[in-house]
């Protein structure tokens, strides 16, 4: 079943519908997202980063389960976080900073692993490449830096390199508003949309520019088709621009260059979309608190979702992992806070990483084994009430931990492949004075 999440800048909550019948699902209360700060954990629950003022000093970021309306963990980081992403698996959560500075904490502890300096002004959005390996990230200076997960852990390169970034593309010359990637692995193309009116497609590989579309408005937010034939771009006005990726258009006299469409039926602002592959449709949420699907097919508005009250300013679609059923039965599995600072005992200084990549990696076992144990546990206690609710919640169960051990086969590979190039590494870089000669 996918749901549809929307949350509002306004301390209005989060909705939450049945995508396929329209139905509402559950109401979460005391929730005043920022833009693309609500994020689904890998489908087991929701995070969101809260800034209920512009001007806060401080900020939170809060989880909830699918099944409570209460947000029941709650985390207070050292600086307000606008925008959240997490990584396929939900084993990490990035949150970016109002001084530019972006986090990144371990799941399944709460563990503060990395913080590092990426931008000169606030983040403004966060997104994971479809392997998980890099990190991108959009500011408020305009630009957009793409960062390689196994470079940011690596201390001896962070101590060396003059930066840490494989990419810093400065075209934007306003902040940037949303950034989406392809699904064409080394091929990928990185999309990003900014204040200047302009949408950019870039080599993700490369960092190298392929294509500028101006618009008659600001861009708030884009979306890829999954097929990568074109994007959907929420402007200011009102509209969503349809736009090709590969075609070759000639300059329009209603849109403009390579700009192929529109959709219109919004009376404020389009600030959020989402793709739904199942149904061929796109979702767009509006300062109007309207969220409405488009069957792109035919162009027609199919359904309709009213926000509670104020605008709509995040919108998810999700396949939810965990059972209600068991949330309330057996009371809450979300993970711990998330650590303020990497070095409780040192608060005062400007805390650097010290956990490598090979002790993040080595330390996910006990992590994953408890909540595998934990899983197991309430597998035994659904098992003899012997209902049919209960071997639903089972199968979801049983689901979660095969999910759990194929996420630890895939660390210790990475852990592996990496263990053998720092290996290779070391041996070229200490070679036997003479030896290349006497090979010769």
């Amino acid at each position: 079943m996918e749901v549809v999440i929307a949350s509002s800048s306004d301390d209005a909550g989060i909705g939450c519908w049945d995508l396929r019948t329209g139905a509402e699902k559950l109401r979460y209360k005391t929730c005043a997202s920022p833009p693309h700060g609500l994020v689904s954990v890998g489908g087991r629950f929701l995070a969101s980063s809260q800034l209920r003022e512009p001007s806060a000093s401080s900020g939170s970021v809060l989880f909830w389960s699918w099944s409570k309306p209460q947000p029941e963990v709650k985390s207070f980081p050292a600086e307000p976080i606008k925008p959240l992403a997490a990584n396929s698996l939900g084993t990490y959560i990035v949150g970016g900073g109002s001084s530019g500075n972006i986090y990144l904490w371990e799941v399944a502890t709460g563990r503060l692993l990395k913080k590092w300096k990426a931008h000169l002004r606030g983040v403004t959005c966060l997104v994971f490449s479809e392997d998980d390996s890099l990190l991108i990230s959009g500011s408020e200076d305009g630009c957009i830096r793409v960062w390689s997960l196994f470079r940011i852990f690596d201390d001896v390169q962070s101590q060396q390199a003059s930066h840490l970034y494989e990419h810093s593309i400065t075209e934007h010359s306003l902040p940037v508003t949303d950034i989406v990637t392809g699904y064409g692995g080394c091929n990928a193309i990185l999309v990003s949309a900014s204040k200047d009116r302009t949408c950019k497609v870039w080599s993700l590989s490369e960092g190298r520019l392929l294509r500028n579309i101006v618009f008659p408005s600001e861009i708030d937010v884009i979306a890829l088709d999954p097929g990568e034939h074109v994007f959907y771009a929420g402007s200011r006005d009102g509209n969503i621009y349809i736009v090709a990726l590969h075609a070759e258009s000639k300059p329009s006299k209603v849109f403009g260059m390579h700009i192929i469409g529109l959709l219109s039926d919004h009376s404020k602002p389009v600030t959020c979309l989402a793709y739904s592959k199942e149904g061929n449709s796109l979702l767009s949420g509006s300062e109007d608190g309207m969220v409405k699907v488009w069957d792109l097919k035919t162009q027609n508005i199919i359904r309709m979702f009213r926000h509670a009250k104020g605008p709509v300013n995040n919108i998810l679609i999700v396949k939810p992992q965990s059972s209600p059923n068991l949330s309330k039965r057996h009371g809450s599995l979300l993970p711990p806070p998330l650590e303020k600072y990497a070095n409780s005992s040192d608060k005062e200084t400007d805390n650097k990483a010290v956990i490598a990549l090979q002790a993040t990696i080595s330390s996910t076992p006990e992590p994953f084994y408890y909540s595998s144990q934990l899983i197991n546990d309430h597998i035994k206690e659904l098992q003899q009430q012997g209902s049919a609710a209960a071997e639903i919640d089972v199968e979801r169960l049983k689901l979660d931990c095969k999910r759990s051990m194929q996420m630890l086969q895939q660390w210790k590979k990475m852990y592996d492949n990496l263990h053998e190039f720092c290996v290779d590494e070391l041996l070229d870089g200490h070679q036997v004075p003479g030896s290349e000669g006497n090979s010769a």
